[in-house]
């Protein structure tokens, strides 16, 4: 199986799965922007420098919970050779971390091409490589077989990758589909945590409308009791929504930064009062709008994570908030030099921290061949890229379990996130910046990242 990578909406890559002569092309699908007032002038202001929130407690989670990981898409370690899926594992498995993976699409062929017939070639395959560089394994139930869907028996095709896989299963195949989730569960013991679809894949496809929240809310009822049954030890999360964010529009949960969609919040709100049951919250996100605006800047933006977490864990009496995705590059061909677009990375992933999120997973956009821009390790040699070195650093330092103290840093530009023993600093400007922190002296240059001993 070969695979290479496109673009989507924010900037995610679309995985493309070529096994003989099939195909996966991911159709991207735009969001319109709701109208009403101007966050501008409906609510407070916030420096585009200023430091995060301060800090808040995370709930409840299991024991040195790593908080921070990534999901495989079309191709990973795995697809390579053996040696070289060997050399990343040992390269993971220094700082252990969370890895996800969807049962079909992102690297994964159709689990069940007939009713009768399963395939698990490629999910026993990631799901080993999990084991060998000693991840926590999470697997995402998502997407559905053709034949439930409209489409036929057999292999997918390739205009089935191309333009179905987003697809919902129809309603009367919904039975089918808890069935394939609770046969997955059932196969890979190993692995407690599922997320339930993605993104509303086929129940929202224009979100100037309301999504279909209750089709997706019977799928995942169906699912929760599937799984349950047959490993009631299993944790379930859900929705797995994406907060769409504009620059104005008329909902509670806004900022400087925009404001969300009032059809996230209602298909929110509706699934969360008619679920069967959850053991943590799933959503995604982007810090740009949908119209692809940093606002009031690229690190101002970010505060949209640490608000989208905080209304969260508020609404949901402080359940765990996971972020199956998340972006913060604008898709509208803007690229960014590297030691800047590490920097906001890291800016972002301070506010996940700071706000209490349990959960941050990476969508690694990997490749097989050539320069590999944002990837966590080097397509040739195995080792970690700086993404990987930084998602790392954030699992060594920044598990859920962290103590985090409030440490201020002289100048605003300059973002600080600390615990007992660690000190991170993000130079937010393109400039050398001098700064004190914890009562020391430092010096950074323009983006710099620094790790700093306390």
């Amino acid at each position: 199986m070969s695979s290479d990578s496109g673009k989507s909406m924010w900037g995610r890559p679309i995985p493309v799965i070529a096994a003989a002569a099939l195909a996966l092309v991911l159709a991207s699908c735009g969001t319109v922007a709701s109208p009403g007032p101007d966050p501008a002038t409906s609510a407070p202001q916030q420096s585009a420098t200023q430091s995060p929130p301060e800090a808040q407690k995370p709930p409840a989670v299991e024991p040195d919970w790593p908080r921070w990981g990534f999901t495989h898409t079309g191709t990973s370690a795995n697809n390579i050779t053996p040696q070289f899926e060997q050399t990343v594992a040992q390269s993971l498995s220094r700082v252990p971390m969370l890895q996800n993976q969807h049962i079909m699409g992102f690297g994964a062929l159709n689990p069940q091409p007939r009713r009768q017939e399963y395939f698990w070639e490629d999910l026993d395959s990631r799901t080993n490589f999990m084991k060998q560089s000693r991840g926590t394994p999470i697997i995402t139930l998502c997407c559905a077989p053709d034949w439930m869907k409209g489409g036929p028996e057999g292999p997918t095709s390739q205009e089935g990758w191309a333009e179905h896989l987003e697809d919902a299963p129809y309603p009367q195949h919904f039975d089918d589909f808890a069935k394939l989730a609770a046969t997955v569960a059932e196969r890979y013991k190993d692995v407690d945590y599922f997320l339930v679809w993605n993104e509303f894949k086929g129940f929202w496809k224009d979100h100037s409308k309301p999504a279909d929240y209750k089709g997706y809310t019977e799928l995942y009822n169906k699912v929760y009791d599937g799984v349950k049954a047959v490993r009631p030890d299993a944790k379930i999360g859900g929705p797995y929504i994406g907060f769409d964010s504009n620059r104005s529009g008329d909902s509670e949960l806004r900022g400087d930064w925009g404001v969300v969609n009032q059809n996230v919040l209602d298909a929110f709100t509706y699934w969360y009062e008619n679920k069967k049951g959850a053991d943590f919250i799933v959503v995604d996100g982007a810090s740009p709008t949908d119209a692809h605006e940093l606002l009031p800047d690229e690190f101002g933006a970010l505060s949209k994570f640490s608000a989208v977490t905080e209304w969260l864990r508020k609404k949901t009496d402080d359940m765990p908030i996971w972020w199956s995705e998340w972006y913060f590059e604008p898709e509208d061909g803007t690229t960014w030099p590297e030691n800047k677009r590490l920097a906001v990375q890291a800016a972002s992933m301070i506010e996940f921290a700071k706000s209490g999120a349990a959960t941050a997973l990476y969508w690694n956009p990997q490749a097989k061949d050539g320069p590999c821009r944002a990837c966590l390790w080097h397509s040739k040699s195995g080792t970690l890229l700086p993404t990987g070195q930084l998602v790392s650093n954030f699992v060594k330092w920044f598990p859920a379990g962290a103590e985090l103290e409030e440490v201020t840093s002289s100048d605003p530009r300059v973002r600080v996130l600390a615990q007992p023993d660690q000190l991170l600093l993000v130079n937010t400007t393109d400039a050398q910046v001098s700064t004190t922190v914890d009562g020391k002296e430092q010096a950074l240059k323009p983006y710099e990242i620094k790790w700093s001993d306390r």
